[in-house]
Formats: C-alpha cells, sequence, structure tokens
C-alpha cells in the first residue's frame, strides 16, 4: 500500500507540473517528508495525508484504494451523475447499459391504456397473485409533490404535470426491478416518457370498448365525462381513436370488455407467463 501511494502521489504531482517544493507549501508538509512518501518510505499519518491529497486536487482514497483512480474527466461526470435529477440518471444509465431491450426492461411491466380499461383493479389483483409490488404512478406523482393530483394539476399545470409524471418514471425504473406498473392513459402525449416506458417495462395495453370506459369511470363516482355533455361519448370515442396508435406499441394487449374480472386478470397472468416478462429475458 505505501509503494501504491507514492507512486500515485508522484504521478498527480507530476500531471499538475508541480515541483515538490510547490506541493509542500500547498500542503503544509515538507518537501522532506514528501521526498520520503514519494520514495515509498514515508509512514504519513491520515490528516498529513489529506493535505496532500487536497493540494494536488485528488481524493485521498484515490491514493489509497487498490483500483486505479478515475481520470480526471470520468471523475467529472461521476460528480454531475451524482448531482443530477433522478430523470437523467435514469436516461444516462439506459444510455450506457447493455443494448438488450429485453435486459433494460428487466421484470418490470407496465399497464397502458385509457381510464377506465381496468388497469389499477387487474395490476393490483396480478401483482397480488404474483406476490410482486404494484405501483399506481398517480399516486408516486402526488407523494413526490405533497398534495393531491388535483392541487397538482391546478398549481403546475399540464407541463408540470408531465414533468412530474417523467420523473416519478426514473424514480420506478432506479427503485424497482421486479413490479406491475399502472400510468395514466394520457402518459403518451409525452413522446420522451412513453419512449422511456417502452424501452424500460415490458408494456400491456389493457383495452376496452368506449362505452365500458364511459360506464367504469362513471361507476367510480365521476360523472364529468356525463354531465351537461351530450358529445361526451363522440369525444371519447376520438380519444380513443387519437392513442389507439400509441397504445398499440405495447407488447401485449388484454381487452377486458364484457368480461368478469377474474376472467380478465386471468388473461393478464397468462400474458405475462407466456411472454416470459418476469424471467427478465423475453420471448
Amino acid at each position: 500500500m505505501i509503494a501504491r501511494l507514492a507512486t500515485r502521489v508522484r504521478a498527480a504531482r507530476e500531471a499538475l507540473g508541480l515541483p515538490r517544493r510547490a506541493l509542500s507549501e500547498r500542503s503544509g508538509v515538507s518537501p522532506r517528508y514528501l521526498a520520503q512518501l514519494e520514495a515509498g518510505e514515508g509512514n504519513i499519518s491520515v490528516i498529513l495525508l489529506e493535505r496532500v491529497a487536497t493540494a494536488l486536487n485528488v481524493r485521498i482514497e484515490d491514493l489509497l484504494s487498490e483500483a486505479a483512480p478515475m481520470d480526471g474527466d470520468v471523475a467529472r461526470v461521476a460528480r454531475l451523475y451524482q448531482a443530477a435529477p433522478a430523470q437523467v440518471q435514469g436516461r444516462v444509465r439506459a444510455l450506457l447499459a447493455p443494448q438488450n431491450p429485453m435486459a433494460l426492461r428487466a421484470q418490470r411491466i407496465c399497464l397502458v391504456g385509457l381510464r377506465g380499461a381496468g388497469k389499477s383493479t387487474l395490476g393490483r389483483m396480478a401483482a397480488d397473485k404474483l406476490k410482486i409490488p404494484f405501483v399506481e404512478l398517480n399516486q408516486e406523482i402526488e407523494v413526490n409533490a405533497g398534495m393531491p393530483l388535483s392541487e397538482v394539476m391546478g398549481l403546475y399545470g399540464q407541463d408540470g404535470y408531465r414533468a412530474l409524471e417523467a420523473e416519478a418514471v426514473s424514480q420506478v425504473v432506479a427503485r424497482h426491478d421486479k413490479l406491475i406498473l399502472a400510468v395514466a392513459g394520457g402518459i403518451v402525449g409525452d413522446k420522451t416518457t412513453y419512449d422511456m416506458v417502452l424501452e424500460r417495462f415490458h408494456t400491456i395495453w389493457v383495452r376496452t370498448s368506449a362505452g365500458e370506459h364511459m360506464a367504469r369511470v362513471r361507476a367510480q363516482g365521476d360523472v364529468r365525462p356525463m354531465a351537461g355533455n351530450p358529445a361526451a361519448m363522440e369525444q371519447l370515442k376520438a380519444l380513443l381513436s387519437t392513442r389507439s396508435p400509441a397504445y398499440e406499441r405495447a407488447l401485449a394487449q388484454v381487452d377486458t370488455s364484457a368480461k368478469p374480472v377474474s376472467m380478465s386478470v386471468n388473461e393478464l397472468l397468462a400474458i405475462i407467463a407466456k411472454q416470459r416478462f418476469l424471467e427478465g429475458l423475453g420471448p
């Protein structure tokens, strides 16, 4: 270790073009002691070594570690990564990870589709049977924002919500290698975030008819889609038509139209098994 320390101190000093006397002035360690240190003969204290490291613009652990120290560019990138938000860290990992799509998705499953299709119900029941976590992305957003979703929308607007949504997706990816995630139907409206979902999750489109979408939303106690809006059904059909091409980019589909929940759950489980989504390797 003393020999390794000597080599690294000498190399760091020479890289800066510092004479030993200049390093002595910077660190407060005598030139004679520094000469012994670089010769592998010095038994320097931790406090003095910290001074030397600071004077050389390196970390003390880089002088002592068995692994070769990071060069300047790598060290700077590491510091930038540590200071970056979760969303940026996720993109960096995606760029650096092996470009095997199945490896990037790990054992993460994401259910996409319009509200009322059954994503939350099916996702929660399937996750319970598979004994893996189930996460509602909107609940993650609420936790991160510290307020209900209605207040998030009122305070930050659609653009602010989309930024929080993207950050929440990155956080879920960072925390979980195995789970079922349910996302809001409008996530397809942000191409960057939806591309991240498609890249980092095995995606399944949970779909149903426009009529059942509407009926299920009303059954949840939300009468807004119909109240005072006789054209609501046509608007819903138009929305479904507009978003369907994006939903069709999912790897699989479950159609819940006119089916009992138990049948739809079994279909979802069958798809997960057939596609080997929980094996982390894909088909």
